[in-house]
């Protein structure tokens, strides 16, 4: 580990594009950016989507696709140029959290030799210092702790992330001090472990710490197994009086039927609707669909709303039993499909009686799948959607042999089937559009350009949270700017997202990304491409060939006159 540059990535008042749909704007500090988050929620701009503050940074996100990204700028420099002239106007809390934790993390050794002391010596610096709380985000309960003693402000994030860090992990980076409420990616320091619960979807507001709130760590006794090893799992959390996803849990609705008993929950099978919206700031991501091209044709075709509730199968579907006639479409990554032991088609509208059996068996070209049912599925909301996320397992999860499904009312008409049904074509590169990312000063010169003559793979452990790609040893690389950082102020992110860490392996971020990141973004998928981003499965190579704003805007237009003329004719479709 080396000590710390500025990370600062972006100069105070300046905005910059962040993708397609979003704008990243440079402040002073966490409470110039609370201030700045506060006056854009209070402005009630037309199409704002969320707002995600950061340490130095505040990211605006809107509907839509972009098309109006820079007829918004004028607006949004007016607001920023006002905010940041009154300056910060935030009441902060200001309780007093104690965390009794255990030191023994996996990095607890190479933390003490950066910090100039013993392991013991970490923990003794930690536990006299009464931090506070900067700003809560990343993931959900997820606060950054400023205060620490000037021998542990220089430990720097990992050259890679972690895939997976265990919940109540405690942990240092860039300044800060963090404990991780859930299991989740993450690339900071671990240093400790707490038992200490610090988010609860069930209980407003939520989070247990809170923006201005003092934490104060104090060793724990050592538990008799010791060693490193993550709390116990908790089972998926719901809303507060909507069922839990267990079998015959009937949904809210009086409408809603059961429709399928789920013999086989397939390798991973779970609800995914539109996602959330405007729950960023917390820390919550948005997961929906991964691919949410397939997602919206499979809604369409039986007559569903785009955002309505659907199954997403990965790898392997579910094998399913019909309560009750309805009819089904299934669309994306070419599974083997069977009804009653007969192969049928995808991409069209199925009649399934009572007592047939749907099996959706292992996918061919891709990596998920989408069954949508007439009505639309019915699941357990929590705030506001019933999507399941990976990050940090919110949502009904993953579907279990004798849960039932629960469908809406059907709205006809139906449509019959896609006019062009394929769309992957296996063992070819999946080529990924991508538009320049916020950070290009970390980057040497060209080095988006070079993108395109790089190759990666698809590493085993990429999920929904992210797409962690390989680059050849031998092969060409990303160059940084001299000098520049490997990491940034931790800042609102995009789906899409290119992060680069400092092994030179980029990570792309998924539906079910962390709210907040600090490594540097050189590029971002394209909207268009979000779907064949979605279908990347291991192994596969990946080509991320750089785009500019406008020829990503001409690429959602032809998108959407595609969607347009799509779905082919009504259920059923007479044949002459």
């Amino acid at each position: 580990m080396a000590g710390l540059v500025s990370t600062r990535s972006v100069p105070v008042g300046e905005i910059r594009p962040f993708g397609e749909r979003g704008l990243l704007i440079g402040v002073e500090d966490p409470p110039a950016a609370r201030a700045l988050t506060q006056a854009l929620h209070a402005a009630q701009i037309d199409g704002l989507a969320d707002v995600v503050g950061g340490l130095a940074t505040v990211l605006v996100l809107f509907d839509g696709d972009g098309d109006e990204l820079d007829t918004r700028l004028p607006t949004l420099a007016r607001l920023v140029d006002d905010a940041l002239g009154r300056g910060p106007q935030v009441r902060d809390g200001g309780g007093l959290v104690v965390l009794s934790c255990v030191f023994d993390g996996p990095d607890l050794a190479e933390v003490a030799e950066v910090a100039g002391c013993t392991p013991e010596g970490v923990s003794e610096l930690l536990t006299a210092q009464t931090l506070t709380v900067a700003m809560v985000g990343f993931s959900p309960g997820f606060a950054y702790l400023t205060g620490l003693p000037e021998q542990l402000r220089h430990i720097p994030r990992r050259s890679r992330p972690r895939p997976s860090v265990p919940g109540g992990s405690v942990a240092l980076a860039n300044g800060y001090a963090a404990v991780y409420p859930t299991s989740s990616p993450g690339g900071w320091q671990l240093i400790g472990r707490t038992d200490e619960r610090l988010f609860n979807p069930e209980r407003f507001p939520y989070s247990r710490l809170a923006v201005g709130d003092r934490v104060r760590f104090e060793r724990a006794t050592r538990s008799a197994g010791g060693g490193w090893s993550p709390p116990a799992p908790r089972p998926h959390p719901v809303s507060p009086g909507l069922p839990s996803p267990v079998p015959d849990a009937r949904p809210t609705s009086e409408d809603a039927r059961p429709i399928f008993e789920v013999e086989d929950g397939g390798f991973r099978t779970v609800l995914q609707d539109g996602g959330r919206r405007h729950v960023a700031a917390l820390g919550v991501p948005g997961a929906g669909p991964g691919d949410p091209y397939s997602f919206r044709l499979a809604n369409r075709l039986v007559g569903n709303a785009a955002v309505a509730v659907a199954l997403e199968a990965t790898a392997r579907g579910p094998t399913l039993r019909c309560l009750d006639a309805t009819f089904v479409a299934v669309v994306g990554a070419s599974p083997d499909l069977r009804l009653q032991g007969q192969p049928i088609a995808a991409g069209r509208v199925v009649p399934v009686g009572a007592g047939q059996r749907l099996v959706v068996g292992p996918i061919r070209a891709g990596l998920r799948s989408y069954v949508a049912v007439a009505g639309g599925l019915v699941g357990p909301e929590l705030f506001g959607s019933c999507a399941t996320d990976q990050l940090c397992a919110l949502g009904p999860g993953p579907i279990v042999s004798g849960q039932r499904l629960w469908a809406g009312v059907p709205t006809p008409p139906l449509g019959d089937h896609l006019a062009d049904p394929a769309g992957w074509t296996e063992g070819e590169p999946v080529v990924l559009r991508v538009v320049p990312g916020p950070h290009a000063e970390t980057f040497a010169p060209g080095a988006f350009a070079s993108l395109g003559t790089i190759r990666f793979t698809v590493a085993g452990e990429s999920n929904r949270v992210g797409l962690r790609l390989q680059r050849d040893p031998q092969g060409p690389t990303v160059d940084r700017a001299p000098g520049a950082p490997g990491e940034l102020d931790s800042q609102g992110m995009v789906h899409g997202a290119v992060q680069l860490p400092p092994d030179g392996d980029p990570v792309i971020l998924l539906g079910d990304h962390a709210t907040l990141g600090g490594y540097p973004v050189i590029a971002v998928v394209a909207t268009v491409d979000h779907g064949r981003l979605g279908q990347c499965a291991p192994g596969v190579t990946v080509v991320l060939v750089p785009i500019d704003r406008r020829q990503a805007a001409a690429a959602r237009a032809a998108q959407r006159r595609a969607m347009d003329v799509a779905v082919v004719g009504h259920y059923p479709l007479a044949v002459e």
